[in-house]
């Protein structure tokens, strides 16, 4: 499954923290798990915690959100925008798209963002997410699955060509845009356009859910190199990041996977610490915040700074194959800005041993 050595974990660390190579974060929603709005001290001490892990394997500072607007409002600035400009978090923003015809709204607080913090806030910005696996919930395993609402490609490419036209003249109009979806979205040729449109792929990869596929704890790390090399070959040359995955450390059994603290453990060193510092990870999740869930995926309780397990990644992490391939990883690792490219191509490459 792991083609690279120990002698790769030194170099990386030490290239994660000195060239920033790669955004490491979590996901972060609207609300609380008591579904009451997020306000600005909440996401501050999220972020805060995320940066002041106990045996953390690098600087988690950065999030990915999943819409712009603040809970309970029409159309105000999301209030993580402004705790990620007092923690000096980066985000991957987010535009949410289900069920709806329109993303005014969204825009609305965009722009309102934008004219507020201006550069300060754009020099946060990894990137635009239009939409969150809107594909996956109208295909047939998320009807299925009762994944909710979702939304066509035809649709997601309008969205993500209107986002592009709202932020042209504006201080993000640098920043890719793309869309978050899962595997097999991206594997089902039927969604072809929103690839052809998108300047990123964002990734959702939970070995846990696939029950057709033998997903015993034993088989996940298999699974999840099959799942990731379907994207990457669907994606052709475009940046795949992880936008999600993890194990649940709680819930019901599903299919032959088990939730539990243990198996969160060992998914976060046999897949997690293969890909940090290597390309964009934002995991699932630092904190559980959907109450309809009932697989909890958080890594700390009440934001302690102390995880439910150790996160320090055992000496002999190396990154799955696919993760090696070409220089769509180099190019994915800063998203789409060039002044990057060669530092990280170079932190690539003594990464997997080529420079060393």
């Amino acid at each position: 499954m792991y083609l690279l050595g120990s002698f790769v974990t030194a170099n990386w660390i030490a290239l994660v923290t000195a060239q920033q190579q790669g955004y490491l974060g979590f996901n972060s929603g609207a609300t609380l798990d008591s579904s009451k709005a997020k306000e600005q001290a909440d996401f501050e001490r999220e972020f805060r915690t995320a940066q002041g892990l106990r045996s953390s394997p690098g600087s988690f500072n950065s999030v990915r959100l999943y819409t712009n607007v603040q809970s309970g409002t029409t159309d105000a600035p999301i209030s993580a925008f402004p705790a990620a400009l007092a923690t000096n978090t980066s985000m991957l923003l987010g535009i949410w798209c289900s069920g709806t015809t329109s993303i005014r709204n969204e825009l609305t607080a965009l722009q309102s963002a934008i004219s507020q913090h201006g550069q300060p806030f754009a020099d946060l910005v990894v990137g635009i997410s239009v939409g969150s696996e809107d594909l996956y919930r109208i295909s047939e395993s998320g009807i299925e699955n009762e994944a909710g609402i979702g939304t066509g490609p035809d649709e997601i490419v309008d969205f993500i060509q209107e986002v592009r036209s709202s932020i042209a003249n504006t201080a993000l109009s640098q920043k890719p845009v793309g869309h978050v979806d899962s595997w097999s979205a991206w594997a089902n040729s039927s969604n072809s356009a929103v690839i052809e449109e998108a300047d990123f792929i964002g990734t959702d990869l939970y070995p846990y859910y696939e029950k057709d596929k033998g997903n015993t704890f034993s088989n996940a790390t298999t699974i999840f190199e099959y799942i990731y090399n379907e994207t990457l070959s669907a994606a052709g040359n475009k940046p795949v990041w992880i936008t999600e995955t993890g194990w649940p450390a709680e819930g019901p059994m599903f299919g032959q996977a088990e939730a539990s603290i243990e198996n969160a453990k060992t998914y976060w060193d046999q897949i997690g610490c293969g890909l940090f510092g290597r390309t964009n990870v934002w995991w699932y999740t630092l904190r559980d915040s959907n109450p309809a869930n009932k697989e909890k995926f958080a890594i700390t309780d009440d934001l302690s700074t102390t995880p439910k397990f150790n996160l320090s990644c055992p000496a002999d992490s190396g990154a799955p194959a696919s993760i090696n391939n070409d220089a769509q990883s180099a190019a994915s690792m800063v998203g789409s800005d060039p002044l990057l490219w060669p530092m990280s191509l170079c932190a690539v490459l003594a990464t997997v041993g080529w420079l060393i």
